[in-house]
């Protein structure tokens, strides 16, 4: 009996945002090993090349981009080169955002607000419309945009970065819903609390995680590479029929 070739992403192009580190790392390195070319992509290019060199040292393919996606031209750049380089994209994950301020809702700082909206929901938006444009042209591809449960239940004193991840979880159903006649599949990934530099104002709280670890079921905190079996799921033909779905991996916080 023959292994199964549905997570086989061999020819792929993948273009992974927030890559450098944590949970877009962990993905990267994933679809890498399951052989596409994954274009390694946040702001700073040191970070990123040293991730797309880790992959090429286990044999395989990796380019790094520097990406702000809270940048427009950054955008447009990046996708220029990679229309130039590559040709298509097959895989876009979202997963760069930003969360600047932790603080009751009533203080947030208007600069911290308009940065959070631009990243975590303008950025998204237009890398999904610049991926879509791509994927149009060869009637295919996956965008996989990375939320957060916070977007269902909203974590305390991270209010506008609850209400950016809820707006990324209707983002995805717009994208799947139109862009589906151009063979276009859009989902969502919903991390729970995760040990990442990104999320370590909350794992390194003894009172904090100790209170969020109440609410977990399995009792503890995700690894980054936990949640990159979900979107290799998601990239690959392995959910050729699964589009505009939000998938929970939590631990049961949300059950």
């Amino acid at each position: 009996m023959s292994k199964t070739q549905l997570f086989d992403l061999e020819g792929k192009i993948a273009l992974v945002s927030g890559a450098s580190r944590g949970i877009g790392e962990a993905i990267a390195k994933l679809l890498a090993q399951q052989g596409a070319h994954v274009i390694v992509s946040s702001r700073k290019l040191e970070g990123c090349q040293a991730v797309a060199d880790a992959i090429i040292a286990e044999g395989g393919k990796a380019t790094a981009i520097a990406c702000h996606i809270g940048e427009m031209e950054h955008i447009t750049q990046a996708f220029s080169r990679i229309r130039q380089d590559f040709g298509r994209l097959d895989i876009l994950v979202n997963n760069a955002a930003t969360n600047p301020q932790f603080c009751n809702v009533l203080d947030t700082d208007p600069g911290a607000f308009q940065k959070t909206v631009d990243v975590n929901i303008r950025g998204y938006f237009f890398m999904s419309v610049e991926a879509g444009k791509l994927m149009r042209e060869h009637q295919g591809g996956s965008i996989i945009n990375v939320a957060s449960i916070n977007g269902v239940s909203p974590g305390e004193f991270q209010g506008v970065y609850s209400m950016t991840k809820a707006a990324v979880i209707n983002m995805t159903k717009v994208f799947a819903k139109e862009c589906a006649p151009f063979g276009i599949r859009c989902n969502a990934l919903l991390p729970g609390l995760t040990d990442t530099r990104f999320a370590s104002a909350l794992v390194k709280n003894d009172a904090i995680l100790n209170a969020a670890l109440q609410h977990i079921p399995l009792k503890r905190v995700a690894a980054p590479e936990e949640m990159a079996g979900a979107v290799l799921y998601l990239a690959s033909d392995a959910s050729s029929y699964t589009t505009g779905v939000s998938l929970n991996v939590d631990g049961g916080y949300l059950s």
